[in-house]
């Protein structure tokens, strides 16, 4: 074993941590890559690099999950490092700061405010934020961010004021009409044209009251639509491998016959 890497049964995370701090200072000074980058060409691997570790979840692979923080762990102590070399901050201010934020925002642990259950600390999460200067409760909430993600965070920083609908049934009767509306934007006569642009901004608002729903009842509807194209891609290439042993091409195969594949792909889950 080399003697800059000790054994793991010795290792505090303080040592872990600071050898890893090591490792970036060498590669920033030394490495004609490392030394290349800056915030803005990291910012896309970043990105990619948080999707895996999301996939890695969703697969529950534990040892991948291990390699995809380590990952997105290098590039916070990158762009640290970074920082450092324009005096704007140092990974010290960033470990502080987060630190200064918790305690701040947990009264309840750290002060005298009292909490009940999960929905008071999230008030209280919220109400922290507009004494800290947020104009709006949905500051927060990254316009860059993939729509379906964004209008579950929109609904939950919402609910953290107070402002939602108290029973599931009235989200599902929400659901049903916003189904309706968006039915009868195709149910015109033969020769009108239909809206478009009308059409769309129901479809939005059926999806928007379908992810409200969704959060009554404790589904994450990214996470679940995620799960459903991961079956339809399974099920699909089933559908493709089976079309190739028998001599076909999926274009050339009717329908029925693609659906034979594809009952058989679901039986197999």
């Amino acid at each position: 074993m080399p003697e800059n890497i000790p054994p793991s049964h010795a290792v505090t995370p303080e040592t872990a941590f600071k050898r890893l701090l090591d490792i970036m200072d060498t590669l920033r000074e030394q490495c004609p890559w490392d030394k290349k980058q800056t915030m803005q060409s990291l910012r896309h691997l970043t990105i990619e690099e948080t999707y895996e570790l999301a996939e890695s979840i969703l697969d529950g692979n534990m040892q991948e999950i291990k390699k995809e923080i380590g990952d997105i762990m290098l590039h916070l102590v990158f762009y640290a490092r970074i920082a450092s070399e324009t005096n704007d901050f140092t990974i010290i201010d960033v470990l502080n700061s987060i630190c200064d934020k918790l305690i701040h925002r947990h009264p309840h642990i750290y002060s005298d405010t009292v909490v009940y259950n999960e929905a008071d600390v999230k008030r209280n999460w919220e109400q922290l934020k507009l004494k800290e200067g947020n104009k709006s409760v949905l500051e927060g909430v990254p316009l860059s961010l993939p729509a379906l993600v964004k209008a579950s965070r929109i609904q939950e920083k919402a609910r953290g004021v107070g402002f939602d609908w108290e029973e599931k049934a009235q989200v599902w009767e929400k659901v049903e009409e916003e189904m309706r509306e968006f039915r009868d934007e195709f149910y015109v006569a033969e020769n009108v044209q239909i809206d478009k642009e009308k059409a769309e901004a129901e479809f939005g608002d059926l999806l928007f009251s379908l992810i409200n729903y969704a959060r009554f009842v404790d589904i994450n509807p990214e996470d679940a639509l995620e799960k459903t194209n991961r079956k339809f891609i399974k099920r699909f290439q089933y559908l493709e491998e089976k079309a190739k042993a028998s001599g076909k091409n999926l274009k050339d195969m009717s329908l029925a016959d693609m659906d034979f594949y594809w009952n058989e792909a679901k039986a197999l889950k």
